[in-house]
């Protein structure tokens, strides 16, 4: 079989499953420019300035902020492989696939692992949580996803990093699907290590992962036994590079234009306002919610805990939930997203994610999504959905 060989030509998608999300043109165009050496003088300047937006952005002081190079599971490990140290105990909690993520990290890095289990769709409780720290007292580390993006479900971070706070361990935070779409405030916490994603909330592309530590954390990182496992992760090594100053020590070549790319995403955040991109997040949420409820579907999560960034949809039932989302692609251009582990078949996850995030794109979801639904006669109420999307907002 012969195969041509060409330049690829991505379809036109819009993105409103879990992650990515629209890309803006401006974020497109950003990285369209020039690429320059990573140690060039400009590129330091870049850097330094997205090291001040991210700072804003997480809401920290915290001087070890940076981008890694890599996605947000690359940040995840990050945080872990730095911390951790082979004979630690991390209490970790699990209440969706990136709790469990998590837990595997913990054991990578030799250290063992008590988890402190949920119910998917229930967010972490820190009763159970400052049980598991009373019975470890030796445990090092508290870990935690703020939004599980399997279920939807928002965590308290601010108890339970005060829980880590009192029981004298690091707190490691996962806001991938957080950041920018419902308030982070590191510092206000008073978090350890916080990670998250360029291509959620941020509307970047996917690639890099925002990271911040503490001094706590630095302070544990500097007094490390032995090497960290990993040596591209080595916040010992990479601190060289993403330091203050002009001069920086080469550890290794960053993705200059994905850079560029953050850069000008946590630009046009900034010149949003961060309370005004979570009210945003927020009035888009219950714009489709109104329209789904209008419709007769509901929602996994407890209103008192749902992610407006991250929806999960109950399937009807007799609905075959791959063929609505393979229908909504092929016939609208839509991405949304299928449930993981447990929830799989059960549940879609439809994403308002940064620019995705917008009323288009929610009138637009539900038009496909009632289509879909009437072609396998699910029991909904049709007609009713964009009406209801549109007047929650013109009420808000």
């Amino acid at each position: 079989m012969t195969v041509k060989l060409q330049s690829f030509h991505p379809p036109k998608r819009v993105l409103m499953g879990p992650g990515p999300s629209d890309v803006p043109p401006r974020v497109l165009a950003a990285m369209a420019r020039p690429t320059v050496g990573h140690l060039d003088p400009a590129f330091v300047s870049l850097m330094d300035e997205v090291k001040l937006l991210l700072q804003k952005t997480f809401m920290t002081a915290n001087e070890l902020t940076l981008a890694v190079s890599g996605p947000g599971s690359a940040g995840m490990e990050t945080c872990f492989v730095n911390l951790l140290e082979p004979g630690d105990t991390a209490i970790v909690a699990v209440n969706g696939v990136f709790g469990q993520r998590m837990k595997e990290n913990v054991e990578r890095c030799g250290a063992g692992c008590v988890t402190v289990e949920e119910e998917w769709g229930k967010p972490v409780d820190p009763a159970k949580v400052e049980a598991a720290l009373k019975s470890h007292p030796e445990a090092r580390l508290l870990a935690f996803v703020h939004a599980e993006t399997s279920t939807g479900v928002l965590s308290d971070a601010q108890s339970l990093c005060a829980l880590a706070q009192r029981y004298d361990a690091l707190s490691v935070v996962d806001t991938v699907t957080s950041l920018g779409g419902v308030p982070v405030r590191v510092d206000g916490w008073g978090a350890d290590a916080v990670y998250s994603g360029s291509q959620k909330c941020l509307s970047c592309t996917p690639g890099l992962s925002p990271v911040t530590f503490s001094p706590r954390a630095v302070e544990r990182i500097r007094s490390r036994n032995r090497k960290v496992q990993s040596w591209f992760m080595d916040l010992s090594l990479v601190m060289g590079y993403w330091g203050s100053g002009a001069k920086r020590a080469y550890h290794h070549t960053a993705p200059v234009n994905a850079v560029y790319g953050l850069h000008e995403a946590l630009l046009m955040l900034a010149e949003e306002g961060l309370e005004a991109a979570w009210a945003r997040h927020r009035k888009m949420h219950l714009a489709l919610k109104a329209g789904l409820e209008a419709m007769g579907l509901s929602f996994l999560a407890d209103e008192s805990c749902r992610l407006p960034q991250l929806n999960a949809v109950r399937v009807p039932a007799g609905v075959d939930e791959a063929q609505v989302r393979a229908y909504l692609l092929e016939k609208f251009g839509i991405e949304i997203g299928a449930g993981l582990g447990p929830l799989a078949g059960q549940v879609w996850r439809i994403g308002l994610m940064g620019a995705s995030a917008s009323v288009p794109n929610i009138l637009l979801c539900l038009a496909a999504l009632e289509s879909a639904l009437l072609r396998q006669q699910a029991p909904i109420r049709p007609g009713l959905a964009a009406q209801a999307a549109l007047a929650t907002v013109s009420e808000r």
